[in-house]
């Protein structure tokens, strides 16, 4: 069975994996200027990424628990805070050209 500290440790990580990866994809929005190039980088660099947080969290903070399968593990931990994370940059945020800047940022 698995305890209650575990389950808090695991939806720890799928917190801080999911607002890295929209903050990284939310960079890449940002200083790229293809289309395509963005979501290439954020499927791309965002999972190694995650996986490296992964293995501090639960490595160095023991964070999460067994959660029996280590496919179960990847799809919990990488996968779904990757999409999580993407839908919430893609979706809910106005996209980087529809912010309007201050005079003084503006170049």
């Amino acid at each position: 069975m698995v305890a209650v500290i575990d389950l808090v440790g695991l939806l720890v990580i799928v917190l801080v994996n999911s607002a890295v990866t929209a903050l990284m994809t939310r960079f890449f929005r940002v200083r790229l200027d293809t289309r395509w190039g963005s979501v290439i980088y954020s499927l791309l660099l965002c999972p190694v990424a995650l996986f490296v947080l992964l293995l501090v969290l639960s490595g160095v903070f023991k964070l999460g628990g067994n959660l029996g399968s280590r496919a179960l593990v990847v799809l919990a931990t990488i996968f779904f805070p990757l999409g999580l994370g993407l839908t919430f940059d893609y979706v809910w945020m106005p996209a980087p050209d529809e912010v309007e800047l201050p005079e003084t940022m503006r170049q």
